[in-house]
């Protein structure tokens, strides 16, 4: 049991903690106050009358659709009850992009939504592909949200099989492709932890009709992801160790990791590393050589 003392240093370091955020919030609710000018928000200008090129607080506050004297207090840091409607109302005056947004839920003490694509990382697709493409010898491809391919590199078309006139979505894949069923030589100890991984994404957005279209398709296609989906196990996306059987070069061990981009939440990159003292990195190298490409020419058989 915690100590009277104890108790009263988890209090004050509570009351220290809110006092720091909100502080945080008055002046990063200033700092983009100032930055928007009235044109950029619609208004006239106000001409010499106006002190400084930002906008008021009261223009805010009508822009936003809420009190004056609420907003003053929002800015003045004031402990207040906020709802995400009036805070998207906010950032919809104050041009936040999705990242400033987020921000501003959390110092406003609400969770923060979902991240969201700015339109101006849109066009990123080109240099992840060229983060792929750096990567070989090794394989590496790249997934949305809902796990269907966007890129892969040549590595991951010799050693996965990943081609084109195969189903497009890296969970159905993994159960209906017989060319990757056939290389994988733990396909069945890996298969749970793939599906509980999948499950955690989608449990993210419940509701998101894209999840639920994937899983209705492999349910379809598959009985054994059938299964492994009604056993509900949840697991988050990290690493996964994988043996490889390829038909020219044999055993692959390889590390497959999934990492995301803070700009594009909606894209996940998995890049295969060989691992260390399995002859993998060589066996590799070879298979994208002009010798080794020579000898696996598309398609290759499982």
């Amino acid at each position: 049991m915690a100590s009277p003392a104890q108790n009263s240093t988890t209090v004050r370091s509570t009351a220290d903690d809110k006092a720091h955020r909100l502080a945080e919030l008055r002046e990063f609710l200033m700092s983009r106050r100032a930055r928007v000018t009235p044109a950029e928000a619609g208004l006239p200008d106000g001409g010499a009358r106006r002190r400084t090129p930002g906008l008021r607080r009261e223009e805010v506050a009508v822009l936003a659709g809420v009190g004056v004297s609420w907003y003053q207090w929002l800015e003045q840091g004031r402990d207040i009850t906020v709802s995400p409607q009036v805070l998207d109302s906010v950032a919809r005056v104050l041009r936040l992009n999705s990242a400033e947004r987020r921000h501003l839920y959390a110092l406003a003490g609400l969770n923060p939504p979902a991240p969201e694509v700015d339109p101006a990382d849109r066009d990123m697709c080109a240099g992840l592909s060229r983060l792929i493409d750096a990567w070989m010898p090794f394989p590496a491809h790249i997934m949305d949200r809902y796990w269907n391919t966007v890129l892969y590199n040549d590595a991951a078309s010799m050693v996965l099989g990943m081609r084109p006139g195969i189903v497009q979505n890296c969970m159905v894949a993994f159960f209906t492709d017989p060319v990757y069923r056939a290389r994988s030589k733990h396909w069945e100890a890996i298969a749970p932890q793939v599906v509980a991984q999948f499950r955690a994404v989608c449990s993210d957005q419940p509701e998101d009709d894209g999840f639920r279209a994937v899983v209705a398709e492999a349910k379809e296609l598959s009985p054994e992801f059938a299964a492994l989906w009604d056993q509900r196990d949840v697991a988050p996306g990290g690493q996964v160790r994988k043996e490889l059987q390829h038909p020219l070069v044999g055993t692959l061990s390889v590390e497959s990791t999934q990492l995301r981009v803070p700009a594009r939440p909606d894209l996940v990159i998995v890049l295969h590393t060989p691992l260390p003292d399995t002859g993998t990195e060589a066996k590799l190298q070879w298979l994208a050589s002009p010798e080794g490409r020579r000898g696996s020419m598309y398609p290759v058989p499982g």
